[in-house]
């Protein structure tokens, strides 16, 4: 079975950028449809982005669609969330999740997350 370790995430302006990656061992990344997720305090866990095996697809939140970018790079065993003009409202911890079945995800291995904090 696959590990999942995220990292890159911090504090970042409103408007700014950051890149999160989600790094796989034990098992190639590539035999897996990858997401992210995100969990703001008091709320439940919410998808913000998916990428089916071979990177043909990918869906996005609608919150998300337009500033967020997920790809993957199998040779690299990673995934990246690159996250563009962000929101306060993006503060949140983001999960790295791998799944088996596409669109639907079947999210069942997910990471332990990194915080990203959003100032306005």
């Amino acid at each position: 079975q696959v590990q999942l370790i995220e990292s890159g995430g911090g504090l970042v302006q409103g408007g700014g950028s950051l890149r999160l990656s989600c790094s796989a061992s034990g098992r190639t990344v590539s035999d897996y449809v990858m997401g992210w997720f995100r969990q703001a305090p008091g709320k439940e866990r919410d998808f913000v982005a998916g990428i089916n095996r071979g990177a043909e697809s990918t869906m996005y939140a609608e919150s998300v669609k337009g500033r967020f970018t997920i790809s993957r790079d199998d040779a690299k065993n990673t995934v990246y969330l690159e996250m563009n003009k962000s929101k306060p409202e993006d503060t949140a911890v983001y999960y790295c999740a791998a799944g088996s079945m596409w669109p639907r995800g079947n999210y069942n291995i997910w990471g332990r997350g990194t915080q990203v904090t959003v100032s306005s």
